[in-house]
């Protein structure tokens, strides 16, 4: 089979650049350029095989590394889909996760809303004492009905136990406590490490366990100074970006 006029010239074999850079830089560029569109089928392995007249192990590691770097997912049985660009938080202001994904359409799924005794992390982070109790929320966030993220939150039940008469499903935690409770949050202080998921964990957010992830601790205060909430989210990492 030989090279389409289209793709002539892409694939220079006796270049020093590597070949399945070449491949792999040809495919960003659809990407990037719009010709290929977010959540589009690109073409297979063999097809890509055959068009550039190249190996297939060579057409595979470019494809591997680009979903590696989030720019395609794979899905068994089906094909090879570019991804959506990724969210992302800018850690120069306090944002909700709602704010964070504007471009797309927020969305979240209750997994548990309990009142249980403050956990030792908690109580350090929030300054509580033996016997305080809090507020646990366990939610999925998503953008645009695909899991982004898995967040555990946990509130000072005596300042916060308006919310337990809440709906948290597609709404804002941050909303919430300033509507009901009357609060006005200021700042944030946050911490932010790869970490890898948990089965259960991987299972909520649809990635496998070996993908890494972003685990995010926050502590955020009021107006004055008192901290309200303590929160865990782990983040895919191939679906949101920090600035």
């Amino acid at each position: 089979m030989e090279k389409s006029p289209q793709t002539e010239g892409i694939i220079d074999k006796n270049s020093i650049v590597p070949i399945y850079y070449q491949l792999k830089e040809y495919i960003k560029d659809q990407i990037k350029s719009g010709v290929w569109k977010p959540e589009q089928l690109i073409p297979s392995e063999r097809e890509l095989t055959e068009q550039f007249q190249i190996n297939r192990m060579t057409v595979r590691q470019s494809i591997n590394e680009l979903v590696h770097e989030g720019f395609l997912r794979k899905q068994r049985g089906v094909g090879t889909f570019v991804t959506q660009p990724p969210s992302g938080r800018s850690l120069a202001k306090l944002t909700s996760f709602s704010t964070d994904i504007l471009n797309l359409k927020p969305g979240s799924r209750l997994l548990a809303m309990n009142v249980i005794p403050a956990p030792q992390k908690t109580k350090e982070q929030l300054g509580l004492s033996k016997e305080e109790q809090i507020i646990e929320i366990i939610r999925i966030r998503t953008a645009d009905n695909e899991p982004i993220a898995l967040e555990q939150v946990h509130l000072i039940y005596d300042k916060a136990s308006p919310l337990l008469n809440e709906n948290f499903e597609n709404r804002s935690i941050y909303k919430i406590l300033e509507e009901v409770c009357g609060f006005r949050l200021t700042r944030v202080s946050q911490t932010i490490e790869i970490a890898t998921c948990t089965p259960e964990e991987a299972a909520h957010l649809d990635i496998d366990p070996t993908d890494a992830a972003l685990l995010m601790e926050r502590v955020t205060y009021l107006e004055n100074g008192e901290p309200i909430e303590f929160a865990r989210c782990i983040y895919r990492a191939d679906r949101y970006e920090l600035t």
